[in-house]
């Protein structure tokens, strides 16, 4: 009997783990262009997080997408984009997707992921 009920548990904690899924708030493409490594100001942008965060401004705020840059429906807002911006530099990029942004266009994937723990962080792909 105990192994029967055993079973049973263990059903149960797996269903419950995998209903646990961390949550996408939003997903986008966009291409890190020139434009992207420049503030508003004209100030070279010399970290990653500040050119994810000026493709959003350009993107929103100045309306001045790349040909490639897909829609968000978070990043509209000032205050998320400050976050964007905290997000990316928490999570630690590793190295080469860090250099490929601050040296280079590349085309990325940013995925703001809310986990059910309570907190958010961020994936950035290179494509």
């Amino acid at each position: 009997m105990f192994p029967r009920l055993l079973q049973i548990a263990l059903i149960n904690l797996s269903l419950g783990l995998s209903a646990m899924a961390d949550t996408r708030v939003c997903s986008y493409v966009a291409r890190l262009s020139e434009r992207d490594h420049s503030a508003s100001d004209g100030f070279r942008l010399k970290d990653a997080a500040s050119i994810i965060r000026q493709d959003r401004a350009n993107f929103h705020k100045f309306n001045r997408p790349d040909e490639e840059d897909e829609s968000d429906n978070f990043f509209s807002s000032v205050r998320n984009r400050e976050d964007l911006e905290n997000l990316v530099k928490r999570r630690q990029l590793p190295a080469a997707v860090s250099a490929a942004i601050v040296r280079g266009t590349p085309l990325v994937q940013i995925e703001v992921i809310q986990s059910d723990a309570g907190y958010r962080y961020i994936r950035v792909t290179l494509l």
